[in-house]
């Protein structure tokens, strides 16, 4: 099995990393990995990494995202959508300009808290494994960027469906939160479908049921980046794999290939060095 990514829609109703095995176990590869979580509830492109492609986890984590997902107002839960408990509830009566409105004031650069249920990291613990087991967990604000926040259309009372583009790192739950108390109302999140993650479209995944049938791409690792190519030696290439640096007529980023392609090179006044490994 070669290197590559495969992109998936992801079902609900399953861990990130339990679709993951299932596509290493379907594709036979010696490891896999994903770019970027989806909650156990949320669904759609998940991005998964194939043998060496594990390596691109780095250059991805800060690729931005886009999500479908739909807000209901008059309540909020622990875990901020509806997979939990609820233990805020007003009546309210939000109209869809009240809506327009609030998410227009959250559009741009903030700090933003991220819920008390999710797969961040504190103090090197899982923070939903530590809610869950009733641990008091000091969570801190991190700055996320919203690019934009489109109101897709009105379901029903108080239930509406958005478009939203952001950084990698924001949290949809938290924005149905801070959208909720901009309206002095409170809000959780009903569902999420995540459509974009960087170049990746959900329009080019696959289920999981097609990949378990062999009907799947593998998009190779080097189309990935929109840099002008080298090509080495077979002398050279086993030095730029030994960490040595080699001359070259140009300097910026390249992508290198030797025999095959072997990750992105960095050159600098004339001397290269791989800067990320794929090979």
């Amino acid at each position: 099995m070669t290197s590559g990514i495969i992109l998936i829609n992801k079902p609900k109703g399953i861990s990130s990393n339990t679709a993951v095995n299932i596509v290493k176990h379907a594709v036979g590869a010696k490891k896999c990995g994903h770019l970027g979580t989806l909650d156990l509830e949320g669904e759609g492109l998940l991005p998964v990494t194939v043998n060496s492609a594990t390596k691109l986890f780095d250059y991805f984590l800060q690729k931005d995202k886009t999500y479908i997902t739909t807000f209901v107002f008059g309540f909020e839960t622990d875990t901020l959508d509806l997979a939990g408990r609820v233990i805020k509830e007003k009546e309210t009566n939000v109209t869809l300009d009240d809506v327009k409105k609030a998410a227009q004031k959250l559009v741009g650069k903030q700090n933003q808290m991220p819920p008390l249920y999710s797969a961040k990291k504190v103090n090197g613990q899982v923070a939903y494994k530590s809610a869950r087991s009733g641990q008091q967990i000091e969570l801190h604000p991190k700055e996320i960027e919203i690019y934009s926040i489109k109101v897709l259309r009105e379901i029903e009372k108080n239930t509406f469906e958005f478009e939203i583009s952001c950084s990698s790192g924001t949290y949809i739950r938290s924005v149905c939160r801070d959208m909720a108390y901009l309206m002095s109302t409170y809000g959780s999140m009903h569902c999420i479908l995540r459509t974009r993650c960087g170049v990746f479209d959900l329009k080019d995944a696959f289920s999981l049921e097609d990949v378990k049938n062999g009907h799947y791409t593998l998009i190779p690792c080097d189309t990935l980046f929109d840099y002008d190519k080298i090509y080495l030696s077979e002398v050279d290439t086993q030095k730029v794999l030994n960490g040595q640096l080699i001359s070259v007529k140009k300097d910026g980023l390249f992508k290198v290939y030797g025999s095959e392609f072997l990750g992105v090179g960095e050159s600098q006044n004339g001397l290269l060095k791989l800067k990320l490994r794929l090979f």
